[in-house]
Order: structure tokens, then sequence, then C-alpha cells
């Protein structure tokens, strides 16, 4: 069964099941006033005779004789009257007798003051009554066979009503669930419009202020998060395809020479020493890349562990000088706090090694000697390290593009690179929530400075 169906079955049930608690309350409490009401009726008209006997003196044979040929009889009211001693005074059909008094019943009167009750399809009420210095006991018994007209079509147009608004209630609840329902129906229309070639459409969130909304908005995080994974690996194909065909070509190129005709033994040493070195960068590339695509991934699927900034900086380091042994890296521990918390972060070892050798590297490439001086030190909320080389600075138009994927600035015939380094750090250090930018001033060297939330920060 659709939504939309069991929305209305149950509005129309819900509202069904009130309406008819409604109508039978007020049907109840209808019937039960006008069963009062007819005993008081009944009570009146006994009492009425009472006055007629005593006070009009008018004979008994009289009221019996106008009860009999009464037609109409409005109630049918039969009327017994005793003394206080049990003795019959006055009986309209005593050859009837609706009530049957007997002594037990006359007592239970008399103990009880007025007694109601219903007997076939008679109201009885039976009380005592005080007229002048006598006391009397008076039972009346009469059939509401008008009220009860009444009651039956007061019922009959209760249920022509009921029908007539359960009618209206499916309608409207049809109309209801159909008015709720419509941002889903609009929502599955832009879904099913979404494909891989369109992932930066969103769904419409409307108000933004109802649980539908929510659920759009939960639904567009998911696509960012989807059109983000989607285009990572787009990236990563295109810059595997762009970066490793160059040195695969120079690769294939030299092994091709070297075998169209015999070489001398320095020449094969020299086209290997080429083709290792081709590798070697090949290998470095790759490497780079899947760090690349590493770093790209969603958080979730990175595994976090506290991490001290300066044990991950002396690995940095080791590992950069054993890859490259010319490079002169001097830490700078002078302003390291002593809390720990304030230099451990929530983070990834690996990735943030990653991030600060290719800094480091950078660094030293760009230096006239070949050298990286980094300090540590701390700002509330964050632990702060700074890359500082003595190069020859990086032109003003390369510093807004420096973390472009493969740009290679002014500089880049000094080294050897592919221009992942600094994106890749980007991308390393979004992904621990933290800050890395660049100042540089030519002729004087250039400064990289990174800022990642602590944990005494309690900021991841």
């Amino acid at each position: 069964m659709k939504i939309r169906n069991k929305l209305t079955l149950l509005y129309s049930l819900l509202s069904a099941g009130v309406l008819l608690v409604f109508a039978l309350i007020f049907y109840l409490s209808l019937a039960n006033d006008q069963k009062d009401e007819f005993y008081n009726q009944i009570k009146q008209h006994a009492i009425t005779k009472v006055y007629f006997l005593f006070d009009l003196n008018i004979k008994p044979e009289v009221l019996q004789t106008i009860y009999a040929n009464n037609t109409l009889r409005v109630i049918n009211e039969e009327v017994a009257i005793y003394d206080e001693w049990h003795r019959l005074i006055y009986h309209d059909a005593e050859n009837k007798d609706i009530v049957k008094e007997t002594p037990q019943l006359l007592d239970a009167i008399v103990k009880n003051k007025e007694i109601r009750y219903k007997y076939n399809k008679y109201h009885v009420t039976a009380f005592t009554l005080q007229h002048g210095n006598k006391s009397y006991i008076i039972t009346a018994a009469a059939i509401d066979r008008y009220g009860q007209e009444k009651l039956d079509t007061i019922l009959e147009y209760l249920a022509i009503a009921f029908c007539l608004s359960l009618l209206l209630i499916v309608i409207a609840g049809r109309f209801s669930a159909e008015q709720a329902l419509k941002p889903v129906s609009n929502m599955v229309n832009n879904v099913e419009e979404i494909t891989a070639s369109n992932l930066d459409s969103r769904i419409n969130v409307g108000s933004g202020k109802d649980e539908l909304a929510e659920l759009a908005i939960t639904f567009n995080e998911m696509l960012n998060r989807l059109e983000k994974s989607f285009n990572a690996q787009k990236e990563f194909v295109s810059n595997i395809a762009h970066e490793v065909r160059t040195p695969l070509s120079t690769i294939i190129t030299e092994l091709e020479l070297s075998s169209n005709k015999p070489r001398s033994v320095e020449q094969y040493q020299q086209t290997i020493e080429l083709t290792l070195k081709d590798a070697q960068a090949l290998a470095k590339l790759t490497t780079s890349l899947l760090d690349l695509a590493k770093a790209s991934y969603d958080p979730t699927q990175i595994s976090f562990k506290p991490v001290r900034i300066d044990e991950t900086l002396l690995d940095a380091k080791h590992q950069l000088q054993k890859q490259t042994p010319s490079c002169h890296i001097a830490i700078d521990f002078t302003e390291v706090p002593d809390a720990d918390d304030e230099i451990t972060v929530s983070g990834n070892n690996y990735l943030l090694q990653v991030a600060f050798a290719n800094v480091m590297e950078n660094a030293c490439k760009f230096s006239d000697d070949q050298s990286c001086e980094v300090k540590i030190s701390y700002q509330y909320g964050y632990a702060v390290v700074d890359f500082i080389d003595n190069g020859k600075g990086i032109p003003e138009a390369d510093l807004a593009k420096i973390f472009i994927p493969f740009y290679r600035g002014q500089n880049k015939n000094r080294s050897s690179g592919h221009g992942i380094g600094m994106t890749l750090c980007q991308r390393i250090i979004a992904l621990h929530h933290g800050e890395i930018s660049v100042s540089s001033t030519r002729g004087i060297g250039t400064k990289f400075q990174i800022k990642l939330p602590h944990l005494k920060h309690g900021a991841m």
C-alpha cells in the first residue's frame, strides 16, 4: 500500500473514530436527559392526580373513566396510590396492574423515598409523597413512545451525518495526503533527473523548516559527498593519465634507442641510469598521486588518533633526509609549550608526516643552501608550525596559484617536480580542520604556516 493511501486510511479512521465517539456521547447524553425528563414528567402527572383526588375531590371512578377513554394517552401512564399502611387508595387500571406493587416493593419505596427502573417497555417511578397530614406511596408507569421516536429520529440523523462526514473525511484525507506528499513526489522527480553527468544538481529544500526539508538537506549533503568523491576519482584518473604518460614515454624511448643497435658498456650504464631516474620519478609520482587520492577521501574513512606535532615533524625530517641527504632541516623547539595537549592534535600520523615532508622538501628545493628552518609554537586553540627558507621567494603571480594541482611557477626550472606537493598538503591539512598559508618576499625567502586545532581546544 502506498504511503498516501496509508495516510488517507489512518486519517480517515482516526477522524471517524473521534467523530463516532462524540456522536455516541451526544446520543447517550441526550437519551439520559430524555429518560430523566420522562421520569419527572410521569411523576408530575401522578402528583397531579393526587391533587385531583384530595384537593378537588374528584371521585376515583371519574379519573378511571378519563383514563379508560383517553385514546391519545400521550404517555400511556398508569398511576397507583397507597396510604402509609399499604392500602390501595386509587388505581388507574387495577385489572391491568403493570407495576405489581408487592409488600416488599412498597417497603423499598418507603425506605428509599424514590426508586426508578424500567420494566419491559415501561418506565416506572415510585416515590413517597407528603400531602396534607398524610403520607402516600405512589407508583407511576408509562411508555415513552414519543421520546423513543424522537431518539430514533436523532439516531437516524446522526447516522446520516456520520456517513456524509466520513465521505468528506476520506476526501479531505486524500487531499491532505496528496498535499503533504507533494514535496516527496517533487523530490523523487528531482532525484530521477540526477545522473553521473549532473551530480552538481540539488534537491529543492523548500522552506527549510520541516522534516521533508531536513531530508532534502541530508540528501543534498550526501550528493555533495558523492560529487566530491566522484570528482576526486575523475581527477585521480585524469592525473594518472596525464602525469604518468611522460615518464613512461621517456623510459620507453630510452629503452627503444638502446635496443636499436649495440652500444658500449658506458652507454648502457648511462641508459640504465636515465631509465632508473625516470622510474624513480614515476614511483615518486605514483606515491604522491595515491597520497593525494587518500587525502581526498571522506574523513570518516580515515583513522584519527592523538598525534604529537613535534614527534611527527621529527619522523618527517628523518624520512626526507633519508631520501634526499642534501636537505638540511633545523627544528626549533624553544617555543614548544609545556602542556602536551597544546601540541597534540587528533589526526592521521601518516598523512601529517606526508604533508610536513612535502613542505620541508619544497623549502629545500627552492632555498639556495637547500635548508629549511622549522618552528613550533601555539596560539589559542591551535598548534602552529612555520617552515622558513632563504630562497629567492615566490613571485606574486604564483602565490595565488600555488595550491592548484600540477601548477608549477616561474621557479620550476630550478628543480624537478609535478606540482602535486602543495595541493596534497592543503588537502591533508583541510582533512584535519586546519589551515595552511604562505607568505613570500622576493630575495629574502618564503614562509609556510600550518595551524592545526590541538586536543586541549577540543576542536576535533
